[in-house]
């Protein structure tokens, strides 16, 4: 019976990813033309709506049907708190800033962050040396979706096998890349947007209707508590919810995909809409609920969401669930590679691209997912530690865009000063492990780049080399 069980999930899921790659096929044919500036971002021409569904499928990856529902599962409500929390500031904060990125990269013709960093401060050593530290804060977050499809694997039945599960989700993520770059990740993702949502709204329907006639015949095991965060955890909450809420959208995992719109309105519309997409939440703490209640010792938080799916519903429901997962997951390590390949051929090493550039990309594609794979099946903690490491880099970057948007006058020296020492700030505390009164290490690193960066005493002097935008067009 399990093993048929399995094999028809095998079936569902292996039938959606067979269609995903035939949405992926579909970008291609649509495009008329395969430019570099296609791959990377589809020429500048997403409408609102479109535009909406890829940011989205990229924001709401596999951490929100898997990691929100552990989270909570293992530390509790205040992990909840500060996890919607920065959501709902970035989004207003989105609104406001991200027409005028687009508009900055549009300026500057970038088809990369550092692009917009060298144009800007009129360096190229300083374009390679931000390349870098995008790459630094990229590369774990793409690890960390092999992770997380290896969690969903294993809950699917499919642990016997873990690499060659992985390798398979590789050489999909590269298709997905190789046939339709961004645009493609925009075309799977309205796929994988109808799964998730319809999986987890599904788990938590099936939680309420079971806590409730569970409850009526006085089955259950235990009443979980909910106690709203006091003292430091109340602290490293609401610094949380401000440090990742107004940093959200300057990181080099997000900010790209707000350069394939198609003008700084369209950017505008898509952003009223993001917060439609939280309705998911609500029923993934009703599933989390229902396991804390009816299921209290589960051996694996990770596999929380998908434990009480498969006891409360029908295994292809399940598999759909699944399937969901799977993309979103994928869909987040396509985007991820193709970003540091991209700035591998283009702003580190521009000589390996210039002649075949989109030949280039689609190698270093490759070079980084197979090394992700290694690393990933060699040192799954390490690469769990790398990726809270991996943020206190990324939103360090809202400093260098601050000094874009508003035209404060400082050198492309000064600004990497504030870049690097914010993120050595939030590593050290983090790496030390001491607390100052709960506040999130990042956000000290973050004030501390700030303070560089803005200090007026670099405002009064006469070495800024590029300000002048009339020295751009």
């Amino acid at each position: 019976m399990v093993m048929r069980a399995v094999h028809m999930t095998g079936m569902i899921v292996a039938s959606i990813l067979i269609l995903s790659l035939g949405a992926a096929w579909l970008a291609r044919v649509r495009s008329r033309h395969m430019s570099v500036e296609t791959l990377l971002v589809a020429d500048r021409a997403l409408p609102a709506p479109m535009l909406f569904i890829l940011t989205v499928g990229e924001i709401y990856s596999i951490g929100s049907i898997v990691a929100f529902p552990s989270g909570l599962y293992a530390h509790g409500v205040s992990y909840g708190y500060w996890f919607l929390g920065y959501l709902l500031l970035a989004f207003p904060v989105g609104y406001f800033v991200g027409p005028a990125i687009w508009r900055r990269a549009k300026q500057y013709n970038a088809c990369t962050l550092p692009e917009v960093f060298g144009r800007h401060f009129g360096s190229i050593a300083f374009e390679r040396l931000t390349a870098w530290a995008c790459v630094i804060a990229l590369v774990p977050w793409g690890q960390f979706q092999f992770i997380g499809l290896s969690s969903v694997l294993d809950t699917m039945g499919f642990s016997a096998a873990p690499a060659a599960g992985l390798a398979g989700c590789a050489v999909i993520a590269f298709a997905y890349v190789s046939l339709g770059g961004v645009r493609a990740s925009t075309y799977v993702a309205f796929l994988k947007d109808v799964l998730m949502l319809f999986g987890i709204a599904a788990v938590g329907v099936g939680a309420i209707g079971m806590q409730y006639k569970l409850s009526a015949g006085h089955a259950v095991i235990t009443t979980p508590t909910f106690p709203l965060p006091t003292g430091s955890s109340l602290v490293f909450a609401i610094s949380t919810i401000i440090y990742q809420g107004v940093g959200f959208y300057f990181q080099p995992s997000v900010t790209p995909y707000l350069f394939t719109a198609r003008s700084a309105q369209a950017v505008r519309r898509a952003m009223v809409f993001m917060p439609l997409y939280m309705v998911m939440y609500p029923f993934a703490v009703f599933a989390t609920v229902f396991a804390l209640r009816f299921l209290p010792s589960l051996p694996d938080p990770n596999a929380v969401f998908f434990h009480v799916a498969a006891t409360l519903l029908p295994s292809w429901i399940v598999a759909l669930a699944a399937a969901g997962a799977l993309l979103a997951g994928l869909l987040v390590l396509a985007a991820t590679s193709l970003n540091i390949a991209a700035m591998m051929t283009r702003n580190i090493a521009p000589g390996l691209g210039r002649r075949h550039p989109k030949r280039a990309i689609n190698l270093a594609v490759i070079l980084f997912l197979v090394l992700a794979l290694v690393a990933t099946a060699h040192a799954p903690a390490i690469m769990l530690t790398a990726l809270n490491l991996s943020g206190y880099v990324g939103i360090q970057f809202a400093s260098l865009w601050f000094l874009i948007l508003t035209g404060w006058p400082v050198s492309a020296r000064i600004a990497g000063l504030g870049l690097f020492s914010g993120a050595g700030v939030a590593i050290a505390l983090f790496a030390s492990g001491v607390s100052i009164g709960g506040i999130n290490p990042g956000l000290i690193g973050f004030l501390v780049n700030c303070a560089i960066v803005f200090c007026p005493l670099w405002r009064s002097r006469s070495d800024v080399r590029v300000h002048n935008k009339k020295d751009l067009l």
